[in-house]
Order: structure tokens, then sequence, then C-alpha cells
């Protein structure tokens, strides 16, 4: 890692948590440079039904603190 590099990183991880996440993926967007459009269809599809399906109730969102918890609890094979 060259010196530059340092010390944008040293930048990057002194930015709030929003910022950081903002930044992020906007890094990992710019490394993909070969979009299917067809995928790019189908993810938009299925973002807009997910969307539908909270807006009518169907599903319920969960705090992220309640999935953290299911997540590790899966992880450590509870």
């Amino acid at each position: 890692m060259t010196e530059e590099v340092s010390e944008l990183l040293k930048k990057a991880l002194a930015l709030p948590a929003e910022a950081r996440a903002a930044l992020a993926g906007s890094l990992l967007e710019s490394l993909d440079d070969t979009l299917d459009p067809s995928v790019e269809e189908a993810w938009s599809q299925e973002i807009a039904r997910r969307i539908e399906e909270l807006d009518s109730g169907k599903v319920k969102p969960v705090p992220w603190a309640d999935a953290r918890r299911q997540i590790a609890a899966i992880l450590n094979g509870r």
C-alpha cells in the first residue's frame, strides 16, 4: 500500500459510519465494469417486489439489532 493510499484510508476511516458505507459502495461499484442488463433488470424487479411487500404489510421489517442477534445465533450454531 502506498503512502498516498494509506493516507486516504486513514481519512476514510475517520468519516462517520454512513459516509464510510457510501464510500465503500462507490468504490465497489467502480470495480464492476461489466454490467449485465438482464441482471440489473432482475434486481430492479426484486427490489420493487420487496418494497411492495413492505408497503402492503405482507412482511414486517426487523430492527437491525434483532437481525444481528439472529445472525450471530445462527453463526454460533444455536
